[in-house]
């Protein structure tokens, strides 16, 4: 359970250095409008993505198991954030990550990291799909400007509320999303190791505050951004509470560690490495308890962001490091600058984000697999999208582990013969 740091460093020299201070100087600019746009989607405060960059990100690379990880706020968390804020208030979500990462704690002394194969994919792929719609959905308010007092969480409920509100349509707002997403795939096409998504979002942004355009900056919402971290504190601690919040606090520790993992599979498919899993839960463990105690947001390891760090040319977790350092940076020396950014624009950066987080390259491979797993797939995706992320995760694990012992099972009958006694 040794992080990697330790081991890379071993054979550190200066063209590693290079490399990974090129790589996460390129990856803070990709996470640094994804954290400000999490955060508001999840309903935080913008700043609420930017320490939890820093700190969990930090972290989580300095503490992971594998070399190229890149840690933060993530969309997957949206759904169950936005929820806990609205019943429990933010004293309540910094109460619930702070639990998760102690379950994650507990689970990585346990070694339980490598359970995660055995959460069956169409499970995965199911909730991913239903995170990626409800993101998007999120989004159409300011993604189109509409003037609305209050958006429902419930999905049908929030759909009849944007309809409802569709005379309020700003075409300036539409017109700027649009700018935002046509650059962002532009630049992502032409130049792939270019930092396109902060080049986009301040440029769309940029015309806005020239032109005095009338679109909602984070500025006008939520005020100036602070310019330093703030001092660690615990919430407010019950026996009531943490019973309450359990259930929350299980499912945040699930998907951090599920995400984290299966971004750490992938990274090590990239460099043809071999990430250490227990390591990598504990680090998921203490950087979300490092998170909470700063006020931040649930985290984990990142799939874009941890392939654009291997694309920028990665090498160790010293990259990671740099990342969350730069983002402090930025911090501390251009907070008002980003309180400029458009809404529109960082609407349009997490429709995008939504589309690719669900992989609709890989739809048609979906449904040419067996027909369980479309069924749990799709009834996996329909309760995380009309009933609850819990419940979905919940249900969809149970029946999946269900199928796969049925399938064991008829394997055994199938080549059981009778014993001659």
């Amino acid at each position: 359970m040794k992080p990697k740091i330790i081991t890379t460093l071993k054979t550190y020299d200066r063209e590693q250095f290079t490399s990974d201070l090129i790589a996460g100087v390129s990856v803070a600019m990709v996470a640094l409008p994804l954290s400000l746009a999490i955060a508001i989607a999840s309903g935080a405060g913008p700043e609420k993505g930017l320490v939890t960059a820093i700190v969990a990100g930090f972290l989580i690379s300095f503490l992971g198991g594998s070399r190229v990880q890149i840690g933060g706020p993530t969309g997957a968390f949206i759904v169950v954030v936005f929820g806990v804020i609205a019943n429990h208030g933010y004293d309540g979500l910094v109460l619930a990550t702070l639990m998760a990462g102690i379950i994650m704690l507990v689970a990585g002394y346990l070694k339980a990291g490598n359970l995660v194969a055995y959460v069956p994919e169409p499970v995965i792929n199911g909730f991913t799909i239903g995170i990626g719609i409800i993101i998007a959905t999120s989004q159409i308010k300011d993604f189109f400007g509409l003037s609305m007092a209050e958006v429902p969480a419930e999905f049908i409920a929030k759909t009849h509320a944007l309809w409802a509100a569709r005379d309020t349509l700003n075409l300036y707002a539409v017109a700027i999303g649009l700018a935002t997403m046509a650059m962002i795939v532009g630049l992502r096409r032409v130049a792939p190791r270019f930092p396109g998504l902060v080049v986009a979002v301040g440029l769309t942004s940029v015309i806005v505050a020239i032109a005095y355009l009338p679109v909602d900056t984070i500025f006008s919402r939520f005020g100036p951004l602070p310019s330093t971290l703030p001092m660690p504190a615990l919430p407010d601690i019950s026996v009531e509470r943490i019973i309450s919040l359990l259930p929350s606090a299980l499912i945040i520790a699930f998907l951090a560690s599920v995400e984290s993992l299966l971004s750490a599979m992938v990274a090590d498919k990239m460099i043809g490495g071999k990430h250490r899993p227990n390591a990598e839960v504990l680090a998921q463990g203490f950087a979300n308890i490092g998170s909470a105690l700063f006020g931040g947001l649930p985290a984990t390891g990142a799939i874009a962001r941890t392939a654009t760090n291997v694309r920028a040319g990665g090498k160790t977790p010293v990259a990671g490091v740099i990342h969350a350092l730069t983002i402090l940076l930025v911090m501390l020396l251009a907070a008002p600058v980003a309180g400029y950014l458009a809404m529109p624009a960082l609407a349009g950066l997490l429709i995008l984000t939504a589309w690719n987080m669900s992989e609709p390259h890989k739809w048609r491979g979906y449904m040419q697999t067996r027909v369980s797993d479309r069924v749990l797939l799709i009834l996996t995706l329909v309760l995380t999208v009309f009933a609850d992320l819990t419940v979905a995760i919940g249900v969809g694990v149970s029946v999946g582990l269900a199928l796969r012992l049925r399938r064991s099972n008829a394997d055994i009958e199938k080549d059981w013969t009778t014993p001659d006694r």
